[in-house]
């Protein structure tokens, strides 16, 4: 037996070798083309020396529940604040014809059922429109006059009834407990007339912006007399055109709810004008038989500040009882008060539950905030104008609550069983609305 010899041995175990390798590298390439994988997530895995290191969780996740409600809830309001911060200045860019237009709702909350009374009657809608203008206006205008002329009539006897008042006053406090002397009310008049001195530049200016103010009053009340007319004539048209500005999908919500703001407004405005006028009426007869001069144009005055809800009151009755203390002394001025305040107390807790309703019943805190922020926003007419807009916007917000629910409800409420598969609606037969 002859021996093989060495390197061809060598070569043998080579080839084999090679055919090993060639016959694994195939059956990988097999492998791979039965379960492909992404090159892209292929990880090769870490050697056995590294150290286990736990997952990472998702960043969202790792941030507090309440934290991340807080923040969701925070850029909202922060959204919300800017939007009413760009209204508000919008509103001031425009004040004057923001507040005629306002001003011209709450004349048309009264006027407008005298024109649906004579519609009704067959009275055509521009002679209707036209004959309840004039006659509102009329009576806006005597109102107006007849206070003017009351003051104008009674200034020279009030000037004198101030002046013995005064006097009194003065006596008063030198024979009273509080030990006030001759020369400390004397130092008291001389600071008051150094004070009017210093400022007679102010006083000046005052008078000249008085007449930019007497030019924006007109204007405002131009402007409020024409959206007035237009209001009585074509509410109706006005209010359709309005709902087309609205998406189709918050149409019907809209649309229901505003004539339930109207009614609140209406009922408001009625409500608000004969509590005044009430007011005004037992005032008044109460400061006359007391003998407080100008108890005629006092009683308009409270009537007229009626309007501005709470702060209104206590303004009209601080003039009736300063009236009286300087006119016809002490115990006039605290009969006086006792007056205002018994009205007041009965208007509060009788008269306005009674007339207004709940309909329109605001809180009291929510009545002085308004009130405070109308007036820094735009004065008197602002302070006149915030309640009935909080009123207003509650009864919208209310509205569309409750529209919301029933509209969920009804989508909830589905029928079942044999019912279900009868009620529903082919593709060729729509359903009607509902």
């Amino acid at each position: 037996m002859s021996r093989v010899p060495g390197w061809l041995g060598r070569l043998g175990a080579g080839l084999t070798e090679i055919s090993e390798r060639y016959n694994e590298r195939r059956a990988e390439a097999e492998r791979e083309h039965d379960d492909p994988e992404p090159a892209g997530d292929h990880v090769p895995p870490p050697p056995d020396y590294a150290p286990d290191v736990a997952a990472r969780p998702d960043p969202a996740l790792a941030v507090p529940w309440g934290v991340r409600v807080a923040a969701e809830a925070g850029w909202r309001l922060l959204v919300l604040a800017g939007t009413l911060w760009v209204l508000m200045r919008v509103i001031s860019a425009v004040q004057l014809v923001v507040l005629s237009f306002v001003i011209a709702l709450l004349i048309t909350a009264i006027l407008q059922p005298t024109v649906a009374r004579l519609r009704r009657h067959g009275v055509p809608r521009g002679p209707a429109t036209a004959l309840t203008a004039m006659f509102g206006f009329v009576v806006i205008g005597l109102i107006g006059w007849f206070v003017t002329w009351q003051v104008m009539e009674n200034i020279d006897d009030l000037s004198g009834q101030i002046q013995d008042g005064i006097d009194e006053l003065r006596n008063w406090l030198l024979n009273s407990p509080f030990h006030v002397t001759d020369k400390q009310i004397n130092e008291i008049a001389t600071n008051l007339r150094e004070a009017v001195g210093a400022n007679t530049d102010q006083i000046t200016s005052a008078g000249l912006e008085g007449v930019t103010v007497v030019v924006e009053a007109l204007t405002g009340i131009l402007l409020s007399v024409f959206c007035t007319l237009f209001l009585l004539y074509d509410g109706k048209r006005i209010w359709e055109w309005t709902l087309k500005l609205v998406p189709a999908a918050a149409r019907p919500g809209v649309a229901g709810a505003g004539p339930a703001a109207w009614r609140t407004l209406t009922a408001y405005v009625r409500g608000t004008v004969i509590v005044a006028l009430i007011d005004a009426i037992f005032i008044g007869l109460g400061i006359y038989f007391l003998d407080v001069p100008m108890a005629v144009p006092l009683a308009v005055f409270i009537f007229l500040f009626a309007f501005i809800p709470l702060v209104g009151a206590v303004v009209s009755g601080a003039l009736a009882v300063v009236v009286a203390l300087v006119t016809q002394g002490v115990f006039t001025a605290v009969m006086t008060l006792v007056v205002v305040l018994a009205v007041q107390q009965i208007e509060g807790h009788i008269l306005q539950p009674f007339i207004l309703g709940r309909a329109v019943r605001v809180h009291p805190l929510a009545v002085v905030l308004a009130v405070a922020c109308g007036g820094m926003v735009a004065g008197i007419g602002g302070a006149v104008v915030a309640v009935p807009l909080v009123a207003v916007t509650n009864t919208v917000a209310g509205y569309l609550r409750s529209y919301s629910q029933k509209s969920a409800l009804r989508h909830s409420v589905r029928p079942r069983g044999a019912t279900a598969l009868s009620a529903e609606p082919t593709p060729q037969t729509p359903s009607a609305p509902e």
